[in-house]
């Protein structure tokens, strides 16, 4: 059974779908109108084939090519008019990223069951260690105790840790989240950074992580693993580290197999118990030593932050965002003779929206500039974790406060035509009005998610906007076609298959420039609707995102 939260939160998406009432339909004015009409596919594809160009090198951070990225968006934003709002009066925010390595052959895990003799795993087989990008030299002896999938979530009844004592230990969990939890939920409630940080607050100083499905193999670092340090040298950003966090690994099915026998217990009556959303969480009979020794290379990358200035007196000090990621995967393994990782769709498109976003504001005349101020945040390291997002996020060059919502664009597919739409985190805030507004005034459909088990919603930078408690939202494609087959997914779903993530992602793909064209309308009209309304974007109450996170 779903608790009364959750059915909230699902009454929330149900009325973000059915939202019909014509005395409040969306009206712009004339001078509005005309700005929106003005948006260019032209215009998109110029920045996205300069984004995407083989002379980027595909827009990996620290690199030359993703320099060239920064200084092109930061002179069309200048051209526009838009106002610096980066670190000391620049356009750029400073990202300080750590490259963390460790080395299979200087890693051990040794199990010391209560009974018997101690068993030493096989690095890359049973266990791999993240590296740590705080301590060097890491040796940790702890018990170990398995908490079922390391969840504890008051608002839908449900808590792994229920009598059970971690303090000092290392908990053993399985990656994944009960059936009952609404998808975007079960998507938060088994992020790493998550699980981690709820292991820190009962105590734990270790975590080990399994997968349900014996076919999955372990995660390999030999690319180094990355964060990002505040300027104290301290972590400021990570998805695999939290403070008080010692160690952190993953183990095999075997390996968690091997743990759950010494509590009389095996992974068939854990994984049944789990299922059926009942916890299964037990001590173990065993402890371990772990030894972890980390590298580290840093490097300098920055996000891209420009400002359009309000016309309230009151409000300008209140900002809505639009973001998306500038940096893409640079140059790696070549796939049918190609080696540069353009990322045209990913996310040249979406920098090419927010840029287009800009000149839409650029073309109002002053009375009808809005309210609150706008914030233009180009965002690296998307790709190694979200990182650029999850810094400014939670050290934003404005204060974290005025920041009322984020509306994010990365990767939109602009492959089909564009009917319907898709509005990721939406349904757990007020915002769920301005998206149904705008989607009605451009004569689109709101859907839900054609493909929730994507967890497409903690899968992008709007994800650490949450975090820090701001409403938050990224439009992606619907269903619908003009064939009225409605299966749009099915199309894109091919297309990523060929494409995505891939040197194939370039300006020779498949696009639909006037689709990115809606985009950039849909998601301006969402903003500026924001930043007109004399009351700030508030999350639904009971919702699971805006009681756990929305107190920041």
């Amino acid at each position: 059974m779903f608790s009364t939260s959750s059915r909230l939160a699902l009454l929330a998406f149900s009325g973000l779908l059915s939202y019909s009432a014509p005395a409040q339909q969306l009206r712009p004015n004339k001078k509005v109108v005309k700005a929106l009409q003005k948006v260019s596919p032209t215009d998109l594809k110029a920045h996205i084939q300069y984004l995407a160009d083989d002379k980027l090198l595909g827009r990996r951070p620290g690199t030359p090519g993703y320099q060239m990225a920064v200084d092109y968006v930061t002179s069309h934003l200048q051209s526009l008019g838009v106002q610096p709002a980066g670190d000391a009066g620049t356009f750029v925010q400073r990202v300080r990223l750590r490259k963390a390595f460790n080395n299979l052959g200087t890693s051990s895990l040794l199990l010391r069951p209560n009974t018997g003799a101690a068993v030493p795993l096989a690095p890359g087989k049973e266990f791999v260690l993240y590296p740590n990008p705080e301590t060097a030299a890491a040796t940790v002896e702890a018990p170990l105790v398995f908490a079922g999938y390391g969840i504890s979530a008051p608002e839908l009844s449900y808590d792994d840790y229920a009598g059970l004592d971690v303090t000092g230990k290392v908990v053993v969990v399985l990656r994944g989240a009960p059936k009952a939890f609404p998808s975007t939920v079960a998507a938060a409630s088994q992020d790493v950074l998550a699980i981690l940080q709820n292991a820190v607050r009962h105590g734990a100083v270790g975590v080990l992580v399994a997968s349900p499905s014996p076919k999955a193999t372990l995660p390999n670092f030999r690319q180094g693993v990355f964060s990002v340090l505040g300027t104290d040298g301290k972590v400021a950003a990570s998805r695999s580290f939290a403070p008080g966090i010692r160690l952190l690994g993953a183990v095999s099915t075997g390996t968690l197999q091997t743990l759950l026998r010494t509590a009389a217990t095996d992974t068939t009556a854990a994984y049944a118990a789990l299922r059926t959303g009942r916890p299964a969480s037990v001590a173990l009979g065993s402890s371990l030593k772990a030894v972890n020794n980390s590298t580290y290379q840093d490097l300098d990358s920055y996000n891209v932050v420009g400002k359009i200035i309000g016309s309230d007196a009151k409000l300008r000090e209140e900002y809505v965002v639009h973001s998306a990621h500038l940096d893409h995967l640079g140059v790696g393994e070549p796939v049918k003779g190609d080696s540069i990782y353009n990322g045209a769709h990913d996310n040249a498109s979406g920098v090419a929206s927010v840029l287009e976003i800009a000149r839409i504001y650029s073309r109002l005349p002053e009375k009808e500039k809005p309210k609150r101020s706008v914030l233009l945040v180009l965002q690296t390291g998307e790709e190694l974790g979200l990182l650029g997002s999850a810094y400014f996020a939670a050290r934003p060059t404005v204060p974290k406060e005025q920041i009322v919502a984020d509306i994010n664009t990365d990767m939109p597919t602009i492959i089909a035509p564009l009917l319907s739409v898709v509005p990721l985190g939406a349904q757990h805030s007020t915002l769920a009005e301005p998206v149904n507004k705008a989607a009605e005034y451009l004569k689109l459909s709101v859907e839900a998610d054609p493909e929730p088990e994507q967890n497409r919603f903690i899968r992008s930078d709007q994800y650490s906007f949450v975090l820090q408690g701001i409403p938050a939202l990224h439009i992606k494609y619907g269903n619908k076609t003009a064939d009225g087959k409605n299966d749009l997914s099915k199309t894109v779903q091919a297309w990523r298959a060929a494409t995505y993530h891939k040197p194939q992602d370039d300006i020779n793909g498949t696009f639909d420039f006037e689709a990115g064209k809606k985009y950039v309308q849909l998601n301006f009209l969402i903003g500026y609707q924001v930043a007109q309304a004399e009351q700030r974007p508030t999350w639904n109450p009971g919702d699971f995102f805006g009681t756990r996170f929305g107190q920041k």
